[in-house]
């Protein structure tokens, strides 16, 4: 009964890596990212009003959008192998779901920065730089050395270790071992959607933020319904 009440909470009777619907969600993405680009081109700038300017290197901004894409990306990559490969149509479609939703996202940050002309990637090798406060320094992470700043590895990911261990998984043990690593890749970028939502200047970073933080927020609750119905356990909340 657990199991038919998650895969009605996220929807579908029908199996998502159904090529057609993956076609779909594929041009649709490339479709609104292109009209975002022509957008910003005619002079929108994309949230910038005011003929403001790009955002520094070092602003909240910036760094949520390079950071926050390296993060997605890796819940991606599990998102897609799940899919793939487990044949649990519950999980089948929340890694669909996933994988659809945050590919757009990064679509959209990696956009920005385009538009900004800095790189995707943080040029210090340093993640979480741009978190400075008591906030960042409370939760241990940000930039709590002012002589190294940042952290190595962002909350929730996962190691190598564990990815070649989902691979090499199937059937209920792969199925339980995605819902936990990605609750806890969950779990790991909510401070940065946090921050991100309170401290952005641009708007529509912000509100990509704000947006994150209500759809990672229900996915959230169905990945603990959907490892419960299973026999799993979260993993201990990332450090």
């Amino acid at each position: 009964m657990a199991d038919q009440d998650a895969a009605a909470e996220i929807g579908s009777d029908q199996p998502p890596a159904e090529t057609s619907t993956a076609m779909r969600v594929l041009v649709i993405s490339v479709a609104v990212l292109a009209v975002l680009l022509l957008g910003a081109a005619g002079g929108l700038l994309l949230g910038l009003p005011g003929g403001r300017g790009a955002p520094a290197s070092n602003s909240v901004d910036v760094g949520f959008a390079q950071d926050m894409s390296v993060h997605h990306r890796q819940a991606v990559q599990m998102a897609g192998w799940a899919r793939d490969h487990s044949t649990d149509q519950a999980v089948r479609q929340i890694a669909f779901d996933i994988e659809t939703s945050q590919l757009g996202q990064v679509g959209r940050m990696e956009g920005w920065l385009g538009l900004w002309d800095k790189p995707e990637l943080p040029a210090s090798g340093k993640y979480m730089k741009w978190m400075t406060g008591p906030e960042a320094v409370a939760h241990g992470h940000g930039a709590t050395n002012p002589a190294d700043p940042g952290v190595d590895v962002m909350p929730g990911m996962y190691t190598q270790q564990e990815w070649q261990r989902l691979r090499s998984l199937s059937g209920r043990e792969l199925d339980v071992a995605f819902l936990q690593l990605m609750l806890r890749h969950h779990q790991g970028g909510t401070q940065m959607m946090e921050y991100a939502a309170k401290y952005a200047t641009n708007p529509q970073v912000k509100n990509l933020a704000q947006s994150m933080l209500l759809s990672q927020g229900k996915e959230t609750q169905t990945l603990r319904t959907l490892l419960t119905a299973r026999g799993g356990q979260p993993l201990p909340p990332p450090s």
